[in-house]
């Protein structure tokens, strides 16, 4: 370093230094030359010598090189075969273990190819996943695994899109199988309801087969031969009954919802599948337009409905996760509201009871189907009660035609009977009990007409055909007793009754009409209890249970018995009036005729032959009928007197009058109809009597001193309707000069008849201002 040193002449002193080093070296080198140069000389004159016996060796060793070459060109050839081989043997082994690596992997790839060809798409699936965990990767270096690799998403959306296609062909299929499916489930529910009744009645022969020992043992013998028949049918059809399995492939399904796990798309399968499922709900649950017309399209839209959830319930216990118990609820209570408002609808259309049983008992094999498989059904019940409603009102307006029928068939006579044998069939039909009847011979006559069993039968029917409904319902006895008394009283006082109201108002039923509906009426009403003991033992519930409804037929026989009667009343005054229309009276006649007057006695035979019917009426209704009939003929023969249209009146149509008013008393005191007291009738043509003996008579000046008195003898004597006669005669009397006779004392007659008018008024005056 300090060479470099801005010291001066140091470079210089370096090199001189430098240069005394190297001459010191050299003389170093030069003695040792010099020591070793007599050895070197006696090296190389060695060496000289050696070089004769090296030249020789040169050419030994030439020659034995060459012939060893010669020798060994064999073996170098052998030898690079050798190697050749060696070479092959280890590409021949490397080829074999890459083929060993690639072989199961080809194998694999067949196999795949194997299961897409016969559709094993499941299986293709677990062998693509072998494929790409554990052959692949071994030898992913060759091409032919890369296009392996690149081929093995498309097979899986290959599979997929045949898998879906085979779910939707699996859609489809179901879709027109629900009908068949669900055929087949209601079948065999009810082949199943069947068995268990049958075997339940066997059971209850078991149990009282200690109580009544004889009769068991008959009834066990029909059960057993029933349960027998039973089973024979189950044995019969098991072979025909196939299941869901058997109409529909459900391996579409199964196998898709395998795949869809398998690729991770198992979610996007389950809301595809309950997407298209609730799509074919809809469709399901949508009936035809006719439906309500057959009980063909209620059976099919039942099936169908059946079918659908037959297939559901199928799905849940054989696949996991793809259908839950709480999916399967919620489309079932969406169905059920479907379901019940298209029934509510459709069977309010149907006007046949029938038609409108057949639905109930469709309903109910629906529902315990549909129960069967776990679902909730009572709203179903429900339903049928609102359609039992309906039902009955569908019996109701066919049993009216019924009703109809047989009034307009009935003759309403009393029902002969020519001997025993037709009496016992009556009998038998209709609970009568005459003891009376009974002692008399044949021929003989029934009170009621040939209406009445029929009527009586005609109800027994209807609570036949209320039963049948009531039937299957889940209910109590107790339940469906009260049911049918219902239903049944609904018939008595509604239908029944309105039947009866329009027949007695019908023109053509006359008196002797009337009469036997009263008599008919007091026979079904006595035959009310036998129908109660009728639905006690059909529904074996006693009478004494203290819910039991009792039945309204007695207010409603009561009702028809009182509006016949009525009828009896009106039809008797209008034939009055006819009478009394053709009435002909000369009211200026100077005498009378000395007989009464034709119309009034055709009117009083009419009436004496007409309560000569009326000895099979109650004895009030006689009486009734009677005293009425008189009265209306009292008032009108008083309203004749007192028209307005009749201006004047002579003593000899007094006189004329009053011997058609004592034809009326006659008739009245002849007790046309027993049971009345004394002079009873009679007192209802008290008014006229007295009227018309003041003015024959002529007896003022007592009525007159009289008057107001409760001993008068002209008591029923109205001054208004005394005046009113009085100045008709008044006025006949100055223009026929009816006082002739008299002729001396006409102006006193005239002076008195002015007195009693004057004094008529007063009294008509003074009633007036009291008033």
């Amino acid at each position: 370093r300090s060479v470099y040193d801005d010291q001066p002449n140091a470079h210089q002193r370096f090199m001189e230094k430098l240069d005394a080093c190297i001459r010191n070296h050299d003389r170093e080198i030069e003695k040792m030359c010099n020591f070793h140069h007599q050895g070197f000389v006696d090296a190389i004159t060695e060496l000289l010598k050696v070089r004769a016996g090296a030249e020789k060796l040169k050419v030994q060793v030439t020659d034995t090189n060459r012939r060893l070459q010669d020798a060994g060109k064999e073996v170098i050839a052998q030898k690079e075969e050798i190697i050749r081989c060696r070479i092959q043997q280890r590409n021949i082994t490397t080829v074999v273990e890459k083929l060993q690596l690639c072989l199961p992997v080809l194998e694999m790839y067949s196999k795949l190819k194997e299961q897409m060809k016969v559709k094993r798409y499941y299986s293709a699936l677990k062998t693509m996943e072998q494929l790409e965990n554990l052959y692949l990767p071994r030898v992913s270096q060759y091409r032919f695994c890369q296009i392996m690799i690149e081929n093995l998403p498309k097979l899986r959306e290959e599979i997929k899109e045949i898998s879906m296609s085979d779910l939707k062909d699996f859609l489809e299929s179901i879709r027109k199988h629900s009908d068949r499916i669900g055929e087949t489930a209601m079948k065999q529910a009810q082949q199943q309801k069947t068995f268990s009744t049958a075997l339940q009645k066997q059971n209850n022969v078991n149990y009282s087969r200690n109580v009544h020992l004889g009769r068991s043992r008959i009834l066990e013998s029909k059960n057993e031969m029933t349960l027998k028949r039973t089973f024979e049918e189950d044995d019969e059809h098991e072979e025909e009954v196939l299941t869901a399995q058997d109409l529909v492939d459900f391996s579409p399904v199964y196998r898709c919802l395998h795949i869809y796990s398998v690729l991770g798309d198992g979610e996007i399968f389950e809301n595809y599948y309950r997407k298209q499922r609730r799509k074919q709900a809809r469709l399901v649950l949508q009936p035809q337009s006719s439906m309500h017309e057959t009980v063909e399209g209620y059976r099919r839209y039942f099936s169908q409905i059946v079918g659908f959830f037959v297939v559901e319930d199928h799905i849940l216990h054989v696949t996991q996760g793809l259908v839950t118990r709480t999916y399967t609820d919620e489309l079932w209570n969406m169905a059920l509201s479907k379901i019940i408002a298209v029934l509510r609808t459709h069977s309010s259309y149907c006007s046949d009871p029938d038609l409108v049983l057949e639905l109930k008992n469709l309903i109910v094999v629906f529902a315990d189907t549909l129960q069967g498989y776990g679902f909730p059904v009572n709203r179903l019940f429900d339903l049928l009660f609102e359609i039992r409603d309906q039902y009955n009102e569908t019996l109701l307006k066919k049993w009216s035609g019924l009703f109809r029928d047989i009034f307009e068939a009935d003759n309403y006579s009393p029902i002969p009977v020519a001997n025993e044998e037709e009496y016992k069939i009556i009998t038998s039909k209709f609970p009568f009990q005459d003891p009376e009847l009974d002692k008399q011979s044949f021929p003989k006559k029934l009170p009621m007409s040939q209406s009445v069993p029929q009527i009586y039968i005609q109800v027994k029917e209807f609570i036949y055909a209320s039963l049948k409904f009531s039937e299957s319902l889940h209910r109590s006895s107790t339940e469906i007793d009260d049911m049918l008394r219902k239903s049944t009283n609904l018939l008595l006082t509604r239908t029944l009754s309105s039947c009866l109201q329009n027949l007695i108002k019908k023109p053509h039923i006359g008196l002797t009409e009337l009469v036997q509906i009263i008599i008919n009426t007091t026979h079904l009403e006595q035959a009310c209890k036998y129908l109660e003991d009728f639905i006690s033992n059909i529904t074996n519930i006693s009478q004494v249970t203290v819910h039991t409804a009792r039945l309204y037929g007695l207010s409603t026989f009561k009702d028809a018995r009182h509006a016949a009667e009525g009828e009896i009343y009106t039809k008797l005054n209008q034939k009055i009036d006819e009478f009394i229309q053709i009435a002909d009276y000369d009211w200026t006649m100077s005498e009378s005729d000395g007989r009464a007057s034709g119309y009034l006695m055709d009117l009083i035979n009419f009436l004496r032959s007409t309560f000569q019917v009326f000895t099979h009426l109650p004895g009030k209704v006689a009486q009734t009928a009677c005293m009425s009939a008189c009265q209306h003929l009292s008032t009108s023969l008083m309203q004749m007197l007192l028209d307005s249209e009749l201006k004047q009146i002579s003593m000899g149509a007094i006189q004329q009058f009053n011997l058609d008013v004592i034809q009326c008393e006659l008739f009245a005191g002849s007790e046309p109809v027993p049971g009345f007291q004394g002079d009873t009738l009679q007192l209802a043509f008290i008014d006229l009597r007295q009227l018309l003996d003041l003015f024959m008579v002529w007896d003022w000046s007592t009525y007159l001193a009289d008057y107001g008195q409760a001993t008068s003898k002209y008591l029923r004597v109205n001054p208004s309707t005394a005046l009113t006669l009085l100045e008709k005669m008044k006025d006949s009397s100055k223009k026929n000069n009816i006082f002739a006779p008299f002729r001396k004392n006409d102006r006193d007659k005239q002076k008195l008849i002015e007195t009693v008018v004057k004094q008529l008024r007063s009294l008509v005056n003074g009633m007036s201002q009291h008033t």
